[in-house]
Parts: structure tokens; C-alpha cells; sequence
């Protein structure tokens, strides 16, 4: 995979909701204290060019990796 974008993480003062579904997937990928952290966070994607949830993000299929305060992308089209 290659790195297109680096982009930078925003922490928000409100929670996102995150749907059971998706609470399902990430079950057993992160523990239960950054899944916490993780609602009060958003990122500009650099493909849809809008703020999204960092949730979305971890889930997305361009998300590379999270190094601190930031995300590495691919940058690819999304379906």
C-alpha cells in the first residue's frame, strides 16, 4: 500500500454514536477504553472532503495506520 495522504486527527467535545454494527466489527480489535477515546475524535477525509468520525475512518479501506495524532492513507477511490 502506498501513502497518499497524512492526515490529522481533531478530538470534538461531543461523541459520535456508533452503530451496534459497527461496534461488532471492532470487538476484539481494540479494547473498550480507545474504542472511547476513539468516538471523540474526527478526521477531514481527504477522499470524501468532509468530516468524518475517526471510527469510519479505522474501518475505511484506505486507512493504513495511526501514528500519533495522525493517519496515513491510500487515498483510493472509495465504492
Amino acid at each position: 500500500m502506498e501513502l497518499k495522504y497524512t492526515v490529522k486527527i481533531y478530538t470534538i467535545e461531543t461523541p459520535y454514536r456508533v452503530p451496534k454494527e459497527l461496534k461488532e466489527t471492532l470487538k476484539g480489535v481494540v479494547s473498550g477504553k480507545s474504542l472511547k477515546r476513539m468516538k471523540l475524535e474526527e478526521v477531514i477525509c481527504p477522499v470524501l472532503q468532509k468530516k468524518v468520525p475517526f471510527l469510519d475512518c479505522f474501518v475505511c479501506t484506505n486507512h493504513i495506520r495511526r501514528v500519533t495524532g495522525e493517519v496515513n492513507c491510500t487515498g483510493e477511490p472509495l465504492q
